[in-house]
């Protein structure tokens, strides 16, 4: 089987960390990798053992009415179809619906390899915005053999928007590495390396775009501070929305109360997990783009924190509701301030829903069960 995806480590992002796991999890004599580039790759690339090649993926125009988007395609599908010929790849997992997907369907097409198509939610919202693309989407779900939705929301929206049969859609959770990520006691070293010494403190991971919802969770915070005062809210992760988040939380006032953290490596990451106080991904609708599941939502609960997120998508499936997190809406900030406040402001609360926490990941989301049953979906998929 080959993987394609743009999104893959050392590149950030929630589904690239499901592939690495779930593959590295298969034989290695059958498993091929082509995977985007990154400017960190080639210190990621010594870390694994996987059969991997990196050609460019990253365009921004995924359509192919255009030059440029033909030129695109067209050199991808070169390198892709080399790697397959060279490996005797008999079946194509696509790691999005486009520009993967569409490699896939004229390789199909071309040289009649099956493939299969993660979709993972936000993505039905492009055929809202471009003809172009809602054509081109729906041909590769039509030709695609299968397609494995990442929550039962992603599943719903294929049937009843897309109209794909029950029969072509398969469910199957993203997950968390439970022995990577696991509880700490507070460590005021680690803290204070952090910045956050003995605040309390919010954390928020996740890419900086508008339906994340960072925004709503800064306009929240005064709110907020009328009962936990010295709060501060940790925002990691980096995007387009950068200086707006920034201007915003001028606008309100609260440079001591918003720290952004960038993108830090996979050490940092676990520690802000770790020695947080609660966790909240306050993300909502934005015109159809929804939050698929919530990968950060689950690694949160594998360090016993309790979660917060928007009533949007498929994030209430990464918890057990209300013992392990909240769900509420976020399409503003009231609602999200009375909930966060009252987590804040009762430790013995976050405690019990954090322990809670921690087992229901573990019982329910372990990369080892889950990496067992992709291995059985791809096997019946290989024998169709």
């Amino acid at each position: 089987m080959l993987l394609i995806s743009e999104i893959f480590p050392p590149k950030t992002g929630g589904s690239g960390r499901w592939f690495r796991e779930i593959y590295r999890r298969m034989p290695r004599d059958e498993v091929v990798v082509v995977a985007g580039e990154d400017p960190r790759q080639e210190e990621f690339d010594r870390t694994h053992d996987l059969r991997l090649k990196r050609i460019p993926l990253g365009w921004p125009d995924w359509g192919i009415f255009s030059l440029r988007g033909l030129w695109n395609y067209g050199r991808a599908f070169g390198a892709v179809r080399k790697v397959a010929r060279q490996q005797g790849v008999e079946q194509l997992h696509c790691g999005r619906l486009l520009p993967e997907g569409w490699i896939a369907r004229v390789l199909k097409r071309r040289r009649g390899l099956p493939y299969l198509c993660y979709v993972h939610g936000e993505e039905m919202s492009y055929a809202r915005f471009s003809r172009q693309l809602a054509w081109m989407m729906r041909r590769v779900l039509d030709d695609a053999q299968l397609i494995i939705a990442n929550s039962q929301n992603s599943a719903s929206i294929l049937r009843d928007d897309w109209k794909l049969p029950a029969d072509r859609v398969r469910v199957m959770h993203p997950g968390v590495d439970v022995e990577h990520f696991t509880p700490a006691e507070p460590n005021a070293d680690v803290r204070a390396s952090l910045g956050w010494h003995d605040r309390p403190v919010l954390l928020t991971v996740g890419r900086l775009q508008e339906r994340k919802g960072q925004d709503q969770m800064i306009r929240a915070l005064p709110a907020v501070r009328q009962s936990i005062p010295n709060v501060l809210y940790s925002i990691v992760g980096d995007g387009r929305q950068r200086l707006y988040l920034e201007e915003l939380v001028r606008e309100h006032g609260l440079q001591e109360h918003v720290q952004f953290l960038g993108e830090p490596d996979d050490q940092r990451l676990v520690a802000c997990y770790q020695q947080c106080d609660l966790f909240a991904l306050p993300n909502r609708d934005i015109d159809g783009d929804i939050e698929g599941f919530g990968m950060v939502l689950l690694e949160a609960q594998a360090c016993a924190k309790p979660v917060v997120a928007g009533a949007s998508g498929g994030t209430a499936e990464t918890m057990r509701v209300p013992e392990t997190g909240r769900i509420v809406s976020c399409d503003g900030p009231d609602e999200l301030a009375g909930v966060v406040a009252e987590l804040l402001g009762n430790p013995a609360l976050r405690k019990q829903m954090g322990e809670a926490a921690r087992r229901w990941v573990v019982q329910r989301f372990s990369w080892d069960s889950l990496g067992r049953q992709a291995r059985q979906l791809f096997s019946e998929c290989m024998k169709t």
